[in-house]
């Protein structure tokens, strides 16, 4: 959404000390008192510049990319990380970020028209060949998601009521899916935060969420991007800076959305919802103890790079949201909260396991996030 590019760091900006502290201070109905905060380890990044998204492949190889054309890679677990930027891609924001393996990687630029890029590596970073390019002055591609190490789709703002998705089958070569999807309300497009606002489950659903119009919806698709139907949501929404920023599923049924206003960076508001019905329906949690929009969040489960299987039930409901305004983290899916004191401008999360994940933000800023065994008893 071409908002972020104009505002968002003045969003951040206007985050104050005061609001963060209020979130600090606050946790939402439920007794904490038993409950096993994570263990935050800071790492370094090797690099200043922001970072905006993070893709663990597994615990000890993790990528994550940010502004500048930065990316940058950890084969160790975070003991250390080695920054690279890509050669022509200086100006670039790298707001999604997929890894593959030690030495493969996909990067997507958020930008209008042909500053919306892709590119791969297959060498660890030494080389990236430039896979797409926007050739829509129009289009703004927010985020990306994969089923496989070959098979992803990439979303886009809507372009004179159509969403030009595309999708890759091959790891190579991405097509022009966006007939497939429902008609778009006027302005409705994605939020560009975190690089979450498409997730991916299994071999062949998918969710996207939207905001910027009328409704904030949860586009979805059982069937690897054949078909497509639309949901609503009840989070905050109704403004051309508002909506669905992140989406995550534990399983074919179970799943978590973040949300927020940019206009209202110290507010507290109805920011998270959850289905039990593969995204049909949505229902508020109670609030998250971070005022502004959750830009990222994420189930601290153990995710496969090959994908789950379609039908596997996941019983982790533990969720981690972070944003401008802090971070925080539920063990039962949003009804109880506990603040992660001190995680403000942290943009995106994501995890190997419940025993490691990762937080990014601004500065190059990485923590790693580690829940303990027995955690969630």
């Amino acid at each position: 959404m071409r908002l972020k590019m104009l505002r968002v760091l003045s969003v951040v900006l206007a985050v104050s000390v005061c609001a963060s502290a209020l979130a600090d201070s606050q946790v939402a109905k439920g007794d904490v008192a038993a409950l096993r905060s994570p263990t935050l380890t800071p790492q370094q990044s090797g690099t200043l510049n922001r970072l905006q998204a993070v893709s663990p492949v597994n615990s000890r190889v993790v990528w994550a990319s940010g502004v500048g054309g930065t990316y940058v890679v950890t084969t160790d677990g975070g003991a250390t990380w080695r920054a690279g930027v890509v050669a022509g891609a200086e100006q670039l924001q790298f707001r999604d970020v997929q890894g593959v393996s030690a030495t493969a990687a996909y990067l997507l630029s958020a930008g209008v028209g042909p500053a919306s890029r892709i590119y791969k590596t297959e060498d660890g970073g030494a080389s990236w060949s430039l896979q797409f390019q926007s050739l829509d002055p129009d289009a703004f591609y927010d985020c990306f998601a994969f089923w496989t190490a070959r098979r992803g789709i990439a979303m886009s703002d809507a372009v004179n009521g159509r969403f030009p998705v595309i999708q890759t089958t091959d790891g190579t070569t991405w097509t022009d899916i966006g007939d497939r999807l429902p008609a778009a309300q006027v302005g409705e497009a994605a939020f560009a935060a975190s690089g979450t606002c498409v997730a991916t489950q299994g071999r062949s659903r998918a969710w996207i969420g939207t905001g910027g119009a009328a409704k904030a919806r949860i586009l979805a698709t059982t069937d690897g991007g054949h078909t497509w139907a639309a949901y609503d949501t009840p989070i905050v929404q109704g403004t051309a800076s508002s909506g669905v920023f992140s989406v995550d599923f534990r399983d074919p049924l179970h799943g978590i959305l973040g949300a927020g206003e940019l206009a209202a960076p110290t507010a507290f508001a109805d920011t998270v919802a959850r289905s039990s019905d593969g995204g049909k329906t949505w229902q508020l949690t109670s609030r998250a103890p971070v005022p502004g929009a959750i830009y990222g969040l994420s189930y601290a489960r153990e995710r496969s790079a090959e994908g789950d299987a379609d039908e596997e039930a996941s019983a982790t409901r533990a969720v981690v949201v972070t944003g401008p305004g802090g971070a925080a983290w539920s063990p039962d899916e949003g009804d109880t909260w506990v603040s992660l004191t001190g995680l403000a401008n942290y943009w995106a999360v994501a995890f190997a396991s419940p025993h490691a994940g990762w937080l990014v933000g601004t500065q190059g800023r990485i923590v790693k996030i580690s829940f303990e065994s027995g955690w969630d008893r």
